[in-house]
């Protein structure tokens, strides 16, 4: 069962990345655009799209913490 979780972390830990520099880059990008950008509106797009990303991030590390925690427990 080891051998089907571990790559099931690695996998997780990659999407948790992705994600990550996902949302690092909508947030450069929107620190470009938030220059001209009146604050009464609304969020963009791209403030959309880091929240998107930092959920997604959010639920592949808790995904890869329980794989953890079934992984620790097969341990004993």
């Amino acid at each position: 069962m080891a051998y089907v979780l571990i790559p099931i972390i690695i996998i997780l830990m990659g999407m948790t990345l992705i994600s990550l520099l996902r949302g690092l880059n909508a947030f450069r990008q929107s620190l470009d655009v938030d220059e001209g950008h009146d604050q009464t509106t609304g969020a963009t797009e791209l403030q959309l799209k880091q929240n998107r990303m930092m959920w997604a991030r959010i639920k592949y590390q808790l995904a890869a913490i329980i794989v953890v925690a079934l992984l620790l427990t097969m341990a004993n």
